[in-house]
């Protein structure tokens, strides 16, 4: 049960996180004058890198765990659920999310934030269900 618990403080401090960069972040981004975004886009993206790659390493290896070593009493639904939510995550994040800061690595670029915001509510709702689905492994 303890990694159990351990993957639902993980997936909550992600989904946690991916909230706030949706949620407060990304609209900041609007804000900063054209002429400095692009060393903004930067340096946002070597600080959340020392967040976000923690979590998903930490997310990585208890989901591993979990489906390799499920434990006694562990259903199996949940887990191949929050599996699932994390491949959405990862797939989003590198196939779409890192191109668009790229893309804004040059400058800020209208169509290139709203598909970004797009991209991250996927994202957010990905992290949220993985997070019921941890929550469902401690409690079920």
């Amino acid at each position: 049960m303890t990694l159990a618990v351990v993957h639902l403080a993980l997936t909550a401090a992600y989904a946690g996180f991916q909230w706030t960069v949706r949620g407060l972040v990304y609209p900041q981004f609007a804000q900063v004058p054209r002429t400095a975004f692009a060393g903004y886009e930067r340096a946002h993206q070597r600080r959340v890198s020392r967040v976000v790659g923690p979590l998903f390493a930490g997310q990585g290896v208890t989901t591993l765990w979990l489906l390799l070593a499920r434990p006694d009493g562990v259903p199996l639904l949940p887990v191949l659920a929050g599996a699932g939510c994390l491949a959405v995550v990862l797939g989003v994040t590198g196939l779409l999310a890192v191109p668009l800061h790229r893309r804004l690595d040059a400058g800020f670029d209208d169509d290139a934030f709203r598909a970004l915001l797009r991209v991250d509510t996927v994202r957010v709702l990905a992290a949220t269900a993985g997070t019921l689905a941890a929550g469902w492994l401690v409690l079920g």
